[in-house]
């Protein structure tokens, strides 16, 4: 028995990648809990395990009686005295005694404490492993699917990537290949189980980190990210090298990195923008510089109009606006994109609405007066006024009504 718990112990060991020191200490442990129920609570044991000598022995303290009434706390006197001669009845002796000499009955009550002490180690070893791996991308191959989403096997434990750390557009099976973010360690009902996703942009950052030397190197950083799973990202960077042109890192020769990157995220579309301290320039290449003509930030305000020709408009905006959406979250602007007769239009009523009557052409203060009293104080007030309304007014005739609309209209 005692060489088969060696054995066990070493086997154990390999299977569950754990050092068979704490498997033999786990072992011991419960041993001398199954055994300790069959002495005397003042009978003193100890489990050893010989590794060397490939020895499991039990020592404990026997009381010397004159007849053995029990198994293993007592000793008679006359095999006391083959160890110690001198030894009298009531006096304790210290002897080994082999595990197997306990019986199978014994070891086998010890077997389910052993197996449930090994099974808390070697959960909280899983744990331990992947707590450092957390943050981290991992590989694995869907096990199955289950109504709260993919059970994954991804070597010693077992990962889920819940249905809300998903991307809608993508489906799995079992078999299936599969990467992904871990987001957290969770213990449930007494084993581990990996939170995995493939939805947050820490995902996207990690991705990039394994296929662009220079961002694990520190050369190029990724200032910030954004990202509609399964359509678009936008990923920000600059290079702390002059040398090192951030945009081509990431693109890679012939565009092979950043395809690579795609092909794992079954195609989305990663757009890659150079980051700058000057507002306008970043945002023409968060909107995607070729789309812009122009930008303007407003005077107060995180706000900005975005000057587009016709054939780009639509391009710029994006499928269901998300193109720029994404440009406006890395941003941190509110962004208006339009065309460049649309865009005077807005400044020209933005004018009118700020201008008083009396900056209009062919106001003059008399008129001016006049129209004041009547309510139309502003030159949006004259532009948004019919010429038949302007002529009810007491004092404004056709010409004039005529010639102060079409000053409205060009101011």
């Amino acid at each position: 028995m005692g060489f088969n718990l060696i054995a066990i112990i070493d086997e154990f060991a390999r299977l569950k990648q754990i050092k068979r020191e704490v498997i033999a200490d786990i072992i011991k442990d419960s041993l001398e809990a199954t055994l300790s129920k069959k002495l005397n609570p003042n009978c003193e044991l100890s489990v050893e395990i010989n590794f060397d000598e490939n020895k499991v022995v039990a020592k404990l303290s026997t009381k010397v009686v004159e007849e053995v009434k029990k198994n293993f706390d007592e000793i008679s006197i006359k095999d006391a005295q083959k160890i110690i001669p001198t030894a009298q009845i009531d006096d304790y002796i210290s002897v080994e005694i082999p595990i197997s000499e306990f019986g199978r009955k014994t070891i086998q009550s010890a077997r389910q404490a052993i197996i449930n002490r090994i099974r808390e180690s070697e959960t909280e070893k899983i744990k331990v492993d992947y707590e450092k791996q957390k943050g981290q991308i991992v590989s694995g191959v869907v096990k199955k699917v289950e109504y709260n989403g993919y059970i994954v096997n991804i070597g010693f434990t077992e990962g889920l990537l819940p249905t809300e750390e998903q991307i809608e557009t993508e489906f799995y099976k079992s078999g299936d290949y599969i990467k992904a973010y871990i987001a957290n360690i969770r213990n449930q009902k007494g084993r581990v189980r990996v939170i995995l996703s493939r939805r947050r942009p820490e995902f996207i950052i990690k991705l990039f980190e394994s296929e662009i030397p220079e961002i694990l190197d520190g050369y190029v950083v990724i200032k910030k990210i954004v990202r509609e799973p399964g359509y678009r990202t936008k990923v920000a960077v600059y290079s702390t090298n002059k040398n090192i042109d951030a945009f081509g890192s990431c693109v890679g020769p012939k565009g092979m990195r950043i395809e690579e990157i795609k092909k794992e995220l079954h195609g989305e579309q990663v757009d890659i923008i150079v980051w700058s301290e000057n507002h306008e320039q970043f945002i023409k290449n968060s909107v995607g510089n070729e789309l812009v003509k122009r930008v303007y930030l407003a005077d107060k305000g995180k706000f900005a109009q975005i000057i587009a020709d016709p054939k780009n408009k639509n391009i710029a905006i994006g499928k269901g606006g998300k193109n720029i959406k994404l440009a406006a979250k890395l941003t941190n602007y509110k962004l208006d994109v339009l065309l460049e007769e649309e865009y005077e239009e807005i400044s020209a009523n933005e004018r009118r609405i700020t201008s008083p009557i009396f900056e209009l052409e062919g106001v003059t203060e008399n008129i001016g007066r006049i129209l004041h009293n009547a309510g139309y104080t502003s030159v949006q007030d004259i532009h948004l006024a019919s010429i038949r309304e302007l002529c009810q007014i007491e004092g404004i005739g056709v010409k004039t009504a005529e010639k102060i609309k079409e000053s409205a209209k060009y101011f």
